[in-house]
């Protein structure tokens, strides 16, 4: 059987149906990534393979480092050419990992080049994804229309001053780009040398002198409603867990007065300031009719050493093992309690979390919304076959997964769209193979009504996207 080829990943019938009838040409709502609204902007191309493939992509990284490549061909000073040698000599390597088959679906959907990529056929490879780098339509706006992508949700700091989004919704892309809000940086209260020349470039893009806690929430308010009116319906949290010590108004002004002097807030004061904060964001969120999302679980720059060398999101983040549960229940309960819960997506990395998470969206629907909390798709080092079959098996079994809103690629990277294609075929795999088997009624409409809704549907339903 041909690597690859059109049933890859479709084990019956009525999955190889389901997939090729309904799922394949369903439209894309990227609603996390990390993509750059700036190259979005200025519909960047790309001078070379290693630079559009290589090119801060910490999964290929690690796997670089683990087969003994040195640093000067991964981040260092090689050339592109040497880089990208180094990595067809990583691939064969790679076998069972979920990044052999993204490397030769990326191979084939933006470049129609089947072979498998080796040291033997790196020179090839090399030299025909070059020259269709140089086609006019290989740039930012021509991948864009040709995955069909309706929708990418940038990931952005409210300190930003979102010009780049300007351009874009001046310019003829029909692609909707829309900034995210993720304010984390505003719960540096420990790190008053992080916090306040971020507080400064806060204040400019805000408009607003920032010197007590009541001028950094009216300024976070004004980044909020900038968010909103550049078409923004969603903020984000990348939380080792959420924050569960209560804060009075008074004792956080005490502690923010005290990082704005310089003076660094104890690990409890911190989480009482950083728990006020995120009920304070809650809020905002629920007054627009936001989606928040929480990615949570992460045990950051585990590598002190490397990290001081190459800096964060370069290969050296790991699964966290902190307890999340009852953190969770306290946050959620707080903004429940107050009637402003806004609408939420919960990612968890640890996959001993996933019947955690997913049993406790049950617990916080109230009727409102259909699908309001989510279980989110699997994450990071989950965003894969088995991940993605767990979480898909934690959320049916405790809850609707005709109201999930599906994958997302949380990727920094143009070549990532195929990876809403891998989850498809993975979704249809799994609901046709069980239909097969007689475990779901034999029914394609309602069946390809579900496809729908998780492939695009409910993504745009949920957060309001009018495409």
């Amino acid at each position: 059987m041909a690597y690859l080829n059109e049933n890859f990943l479709l084990h019956s019938p009525t999955s190889c149906r389901l997939f090729h009838e309904v799922a394949k040409d369903q439209p894309i709502i990227d609603y996390h990534c990390h993509l750059s609204p700036r190259e979005i902007a200025t519909n960047h191309r790309w001078g070379n393979l290693a630079e559009i493939w290589l090119g801060g992509d910490h999964y290929k990284w690690r796997l670089m480092r683990a087969n003994g490549v040195t640093e000067d061909l991964i981040t260092g000073d090689s050339t592109p050419r040497e880089k990208f040698q180094a990595w067809a000599e990583t691939v064969p390597f790679t076998l069972r990992n979920p990044i052999h088959h993204w490397t030769h679906m990326e191979l084939q959907r933006y470049f129609g080049i089947d072979l498998i990529l080796s040291p033997d056929t790196a020179d090839e490879i090399w030299e025909r994804a070059n020259a269709k780098l140089a086609e006019p339509d290989f740039c930012v706006h021509g991948l864009l229309k040709k995955f069909d992508v309706r929708v990418v949700g940038t990931t952005d700091d409210p300190a930003d001053a979102l010009d780049d989004h300007a351009a874009i919704a001046a310019s003829d892309l029909t692609t909707l780009v829309v900034p995210t809000f993720r304010p984390d940086k505003a719960l540096l209260v420990d790190r008053p040398d992080l916090l306040n020349p971020w507080l400064k470039k806060l204040e400019a893009t805000a408009d607003i002198d920032i010197v007590h806690l009541s001028d950094l929430l009216a300024a976070l308010q004004k980044r909020h409603d900038d968010f909103h009116a550049a078409g923004g319906r969603l903020s984000d949290h990348g939380l080792d867990r959420v924050p569960a010590l209560p804060c009075s108004d008074e004792e956080a002004a005490l502690i923010f007065d005290n990082a704005r002097a310089g003076k660094a807030a104890t690990q409890e004061e911190k989480e009482k300031f950083s728990f006020y904060l995120m009920v304070f964001f809650g809020q905002l969120d629920a007054a627009k009719g936001w989606t928040k999302q929480l990615h949570l679980g992460t045990f950051r720059n585990a590598n002190s050493h490397m990290f001081a060398k190459l800096g964060p999101d370069s290969g050296f983040d790991t699964i966290g093992d902190t307890t999340q549960g009852a953190a969770l229940v306290t946050y959620l309960d707080t903004l429940a309690r107050q009637e402003a819960l806004p609408k939420m997506v919960l990612y968890n990395l640890n996959p001993r979390d996933n019947y955690l998470f997913a049993c406790l969206t049950g617990a916080f629907q109230d009727g409102t919304f259909p699908g309001k909390i989510q279980f989110g798709s699997g994450w990071w080092f989950l965003d894969q076959k088995n991940g993605m079959e767990l979480q898909l098996d934690a959320l049916s079994a405790t809850g609707l997964l005709s109201r999930f809103v599906g994958m997302l690629t949380d990727s920094r990277s143009f070549l990532s769209f195929p990876r809403h294609e891998y989850f498809r075929r993975i979704l249809c795999n799994l609901i046709g193979t069980e239909t097969d088997r007689g475990e779901l009624p034999d029914d394609f409409p309602a069946l390809s009504d579900l496809i729908r809704a998780v492939c695009f549907k409910n993504a745009k339903r949920h957060f309001g996207f009018n495409v």
